[in-house]
């Protein structure tokens, strides 16, 4: 997952200087969107990118690895109900068999058994449900402290929300506040390197950002292979559903 958005955000890069001169089509609320997004930076600075420095320094790889698999076998039995809420049957028994192996033999998702036996990840969510029958994107989004969005996707959050780990793992909501705090925890360790890199090579870090997210979840919404042309400004657009993939990923993604 790190891999692939460094690869986006490096894609992105060639396109962005461009891009500055020039207001997205998809992005008419730019201007609130970059004061968000200047939040969220500031925020990470102050609190996030330091604890996943110090949750890194502390916390043993194989311990890390650990609780990023958890996460990630509960990850893979909502792309499995996704998968299957768009006929992708392949795929959704594709997760389902990850999360049966991952779970019985990996020590209830510590272990990631699944990938060594070269069944990877298939990611999907609710956006991408709404997607692939057809739904627009609508305007691109900024949200406070959950990052980059898009209309479409921001209506499918609390869908999504349902079936996070916080939510299907316990009714305490201390309890549930804190599994959510790891988990964003282990995803921004993750992205540390990514972060590094985006400091590096990004002049306008808001247009770099903006682009690899939009081309990432494009990606994701049409299985790797999105179509030629690209209309979808309005929330309505006439975007055509994206067809169902024949046979699950073979890759990761």
């Amino acid at each position: 997952m790190r891999h692939v958005l460094i690869r986006l955000l490096l894609l992105a890069s060639l396109g962005g200087l461009g891009a500055c001169a020039t207001t997205h089509p998809g992005d008419p609320f730019e201007p609130v969107n970059r004061k968000v997004f200047a939040f969220n930076d500031a925020v990470d600075r102050a609190v996030l990118e330091p604890t996943a420095k110090a949750y890194r320094a502390v916390v043993p790889g194989p311990v890390r690895t650990g609780v990023s698999n958890f996460f990630g076998n509960i990850a893979d039995l909502w792309s499995a109900v996704n998968s299957f809420l768009q006929f992708k049957l392949a795929d959704g028994l594709h997760s389902t068999m990850r999360v049966g192996i991952n779970t019985f033999f990996g020590f209830g998702g510590l272990l990631d058994i699944a990938s060594e036996a070269g069944l990877y990840a298939v990611p999907e969510d609710f956006g991408q449900t709404l997607g692939h029958w057809g739904l627009g994107p609508g305007p691109y989004l900024v949200l406070p402290l959950l990052g980059p969005s898009t209309l479409r996707d921001t209506a499918a959050l609390p869908v999504d929300m349902q079936a996070s780990p916080g939510n299907l793992l316990t009714n305490d909501t201390a309890t549930g506040y804190g599994i959510t705090g790891l988990r964003v925890i282990d995803t921004r360790t993750r992205l540390l390197e990514a972060t590094r890199m985006l400091d590096d090579a990004a002049l306008d870090k808001y247009l770099f950002t903006r682009d690899a997210w939009l081309q990432r979840r494009r990606n994701l919404v049409y299985d790797g292979a999105p179509p030629p042309s690209e209309d979808e400004e309005d929330w309505d657009s006439d975007e055509p559903a994206a067809a169902p993939a024949p046979t699950p990923a073979a890759s990761a993604p």
